[in-house]
């Protein structure tokens, strides 16, 4: 009897650990839960045409000229003199329907770029929002994949981490994983999952959050499970919804 080799699964907890991974020939999961991978799913759900992502604000403001919004957040604050900032609020808006948005963050776009660079086939983004639906599409490419957390300035942070146990909780049995950080993540979620928003208000960003006064509760809007059933990928340069089956009507239920 032949046994069908299962597609290796990996948990990358910082992007400071990225040399120590090979990313050719693999999807690579950009996560960044508070906010920008959030934001990325709000704004394809709202029906943005695309999002550039960008490394500084200095050359963000330059695509302005180009008739692009231009989004830009260091430190969970929005820059000043940008359309928006990185909360997902902005990101619903029904006026960015149609437009381009060129993005930088302190985190998640900073993500992007170095998985870029350092050589990643295909990158794509997930968020709680859309869990499931990405859940079953890693399940159905076969391939192997690597859970970029963003953390937070190269530190590994609660959420990230946590969302990448989510992940492999749904997804581990088409997938072989000999990496401890997949455990760890895992069971951090396991422990965490019926009381996710009280854990995750206890990380660090959250309580940036808390001593900003932000009007909006961005937190428990992050952690929404299974509102969007789309996946935005990397197409040169760009996110898009891509060519291929990144966009469902039909609501998701289990990824397992």
């Amino acid at each position: 009897m032949i046994y069908k080799v299962k597609p290796n699964l990996e948990v990358i907890l910082t992007p400071s650990l990225l040399p120590l991974y090979h990313l050719q020939d693999k999807i690579v999961v950009v996560i960044d839960i508070l906010r920008a991978t959030t934001s990325i799913c709000v704004a394809f759900q709202t029906g943005v045409k695309e999002i550039i992502p960008i490394s500084t604000p200095e050359e963000c403001a330059t695509f302005k000229a180009k008739g692009f919004l231009c989004a830009a957040e260091r430190n969970a604050i929005k820059v000043e003199g940008f359309d928006m900032g990185n909360s997902p609020f902005e990101f619903s808006e029904p006026t960015l329907k149609g437009r381009s948005i060129a993005f930088t963050t302190t985190n998640g776009t900073k993500a992007i770029k170095l998985s870029q660079q350092s050589g990643a086939t295909q990158i794509v983004i997930g968020s709680f929002l859309n869990l499931n639906f990405l859940c079953k599409w890693l399940i159905s490419q076969e391939k192997e994949v690597v859970l970029l957390c963003a953390g937070w300035k190269d530190k590994v942070n609660l959420e990230d981490t946590l969302y990448a146990g989510a992940v492999i909780k749904n997804i581990k049995h088409h997938f072989q994983m000999d990496c401890d950080s997949g455990i760890m993540a895992e069971s951090l979620f396991l422990v965490s999952e019926n009381n996710l928003e009280t854990i995750v208000r206890q990380s660090s960003h959250a309580k940036r959050f808390q001593k900003l006064n932000s009007k909006t509760d961005d937190v428990k809007f992050c952690l929404q499970m299974n509102t969007i059933n789309l996946i935005p990928k990397m197409e040169g340069e760009y996110l898009t919804l891509g060519k291929g089956t990144y966009t469902s009507a039909v609501p998701v239920d289990s990824a397992s």
